[in-house]
């Protein structure tokens, strides 16, 4: 399959790392405050990557960080007078159960920021010894003098970035050198022993030391906003390129469209900022969905009530044909029907739909063009109906299809069917084995501390585990 990368500007073909597994990162939120429809289009858009790579047959370790540990944190905590990391974890809490809500379940870890303070140091560590950052009374920063490829995913001279230099500091170097650690105390839970002096770590370190912690120095696919790629993900390729002697970092670097409102940028001010929360008030979270995987991940997408409207009455659209095809199965003779002939079986039209679908998919994961497919499959099968030209065999390979087409979605297109239908169970148990086996490989690093933690985790949720003098484990729930 082909991948647009921002970095090559262009599409590549998609050859993991390791094999058939492929490891995926995407930014997560930084936990002060509710999360808008902004956020839902890219965590949707990165659902479905993950949910076809899987399809295919790929074993995918989908990391997200969560930054626990940030200024817009503390400030909110200071305004409410509350503490950080209580704060921190009430807004993390809300964020998942938005992601629940929009049928978002396909990230396998999520990993705060807080809890990787010593990957982060050791990281700022390597970085000193190489010469790439240095010290000064305010903290630590990283020299960008030093990284000659500064811009690249951007595209940019470092001319042109001079125009657009953040974290103004008499006691840098450069006017664009970022911070990798601050020395500031705002109180013991948002401040830390280093060989720096006591503080915290800057934002862009965070997220290359957690995933050289789980991935390695080099991995698959980075995914965030378009809005992150200067200064953070060019921060973050400095970081680890520099710290490892590897490049790339990231193979694929996928980056969402902005998500305006009306046309608008999406803003406090402008009174058109929209969380989760009050959109799902309104509509359902298929719905949603349906809107985001309308237009090329990659394209504007402009948010309204008349556009989420539209794509209500397209997902009900469908949703009556699949109704159409249930009943028509339901009430049609069996037997003799489903051992007539294997060529109805699979229906040429159905088959088609299909490889249009997936080869949609293939194509830098063109969601558009697979609804497309889907639209087309159904506008057949109506008039199929209608002329009473379709076997029951025909019928039940479109109802297959229509559950596959929805789980690849996330959208629940026949009645029983979508991201809100899958068996609790089944995914309880799945992402319960993939952190045994996170957690092994974590044993084999000798990372013991990280490694009981997963296991404490899991006992406060009730699953004991269970050790393997071989390896991995089994587990039982209490």
């Amino acid at each position: 399959m082909l991948i647009n990368s921002t970095l090559s500007g262009k599409k590549e073909l998609l050859l993991p790392i390791h094999n058939n597994r492929v490891n995926l990162f995407v930014c997560g939120p930084t936990v002060y405050d509710n999360s808008h429809i902004g956020h839902a289009r890219t965590y949707i858009v990165f659902d479905v990557v993950a949910r076809y790579l899987k399809h295919k047959g790929y074993s995918v370790f989908y990391l997200q960080n969560v930054t626990d540990v940030d200024d817009k944190i503390i400030q909110r905590a200071t305004e409410t007078d509350a503490s950080p990391r209580l704060l921190a974890r009430k807004f993390e809490q809300k964020y998942l159960e938005d992601m629940q809500a929009l049928g978002v379940t396909n990230v396998s870890y999520y990993a705060r920021a807080s809890e990787h303070i010593p990957e982060i140091i050791n990281q700022i560590e390597r970085l000193i010894e190489k010469g790439y950052a240095y010290e000064t009374e305010t903290g630590v920063y990283f020299d960008e003098s030093r990284f000659h490829d500064f811009g690249k995913l951007s595209h940019q001279s470092v001319e042109d970035l001079e125009k657009h230099r953040i974290e103004p500091d008499p006691t840098k170097r450069n006017p664009g050198d970022f911070s990798l650690w601050k020395k500031r105390q705002d109180g013991p839970e948002v401040t830390w022993d280093s060989p720096w002096g006591k503080g915290r770590p800057g934002w862009h370190i965070e997220d290359t030391a957690i995933t050289e912690n789980y991935f390695g120095a080099q991995y698959d696919i980075h995914g965030g906003a378009m809005d992150l790629i200067f200064p953070h993900h060019e921060a973050e390729i400095a970081q680890m390129e520099a710290t490892s002697g590897k490049k790339p970092l990231v193979r694929f670097w996928m980056h969402t469209g902005f998500l305006n409102v009306n046309g608008e940028k999406m803003s406090k001010s402008l009174g058109n900022f929209t969380t989760i929360r009050d959109m799902l008030k309104k509509f359902d979270a298929d719905s949603f969905r349906f809107f985001v995987l309308s237009s090329h991940y990659r394209s504007p997408i402009d948010f309204s009530e008349d556009a989420l409207d539209q794509s209500k009455k397209s997902l009900e659209r469908i949703r009556q044909a699949a109704k159409l095809i249930e009943a028509e199965i339901e009430g049609s003779p069996s037997t003799a029907d489903v051992a007539s002939s294997e060529k109805e079986a699979n229906d040429p039209s159905i088959l088609e739909a299909r490889a249009r679908f997936l080869d949609s998919m293939e194509n830098d994961f063109n969601t558009p063009y697979a609804l497309r497919a889907v639209f087309e499959m159904v506008r057949d099968i109506n008039r199929r109906l209608n002329e009473k030209s379709i076997s029951r065999n025909a019928l039940i390979d479109a109802r297959n299809l229509l559950d596959e087409f929805g789980q690849i979605l996330g959208i629940g297109f026949s009645p029983a069917t979508g991201s809100r239908a899958e068996n609790s169970e089944d995914k309880t148990g799945k992402l319960i084995e993939l952190l045994i086996d996170m957690r092994q490989k974590l044993r084999e690093k000798k990372d013991w501390a990280l490694a009981d933690e997963i296991r404490n985790r899991l006992t406060e949720q009730g699953i004991v585990l269970e050790d393997a003098k071989t390896g991995g484990g089994k587990y039982s729930i209490r």
